[in-house]
């Protein structure tokens, strides 16, 4: 059985501050462009288990707030306005899945980046929670292997 995909309404875009960042707000703009749909992008820090949830952890909380900044001028690049959220939680991949229910997203996209010295992909932890967990579609954008050239 084949399931109809519909234009989502509301897609949530986990954003790291990596050069992938731009790819998958692009898509995110592109699949809500005709419809207007809701984009959320949301940016996690992780925190480690000694520290309380909310703890000022100001380099990084700088950090997410810059990258969010970006990802906010460049939907506006592409006509489209983006929400954001900066997210602290001991694990990112519970923190995606229980934020796209809650604002009930109708996709979650995820960027994996490619690890150029070892040829392979870090999945980590993140990936496979929210593939397991999520009540939503989820589209996983690897972002394209560079060609290498002969010397």
């Amino acid at each position: 059985m084949v399931r109809e995909l519909s234009a989502p309404q509301k897609i949530l875009v986990l954003v790291n501050g990596t050069p992938i960042d731009n790819d998958v707000v692009k898509i995110a703009c592109k699949m809500t462009s005709k419809t207007l749909g809701d984009i959320i992008a949301i940016y996690v820090i992780e925190l480690k288990r000694t520290l309380p949830l909310e703890a000022e952890v100001e380099p990084e909380i700088q950090k997410g707030e810059d990258v969010l900044d970006h990802v906010e001028r460049l939907a506006g690049e592409q006509g489209r306005n983006i929400e954001t959220a900066l997210l602290q939680a001991r694990d990112k991949g519970p923190a995606i899945v229980e934020e796209a229910i809650e604002r009930e997203a109708d996709l979650i996209i995820l960027g994996v980046n490619y690890e150029k010295p070892y040829g392979e992909f870090s999945l980590g932890s993140t990936l496979p929670y929210v593939l397991k967990h999520a009540h939503s579609s989820v589209v996983i954008y690897r972002e394209p292997i560079p060609v290498q050239e002969d010397s």
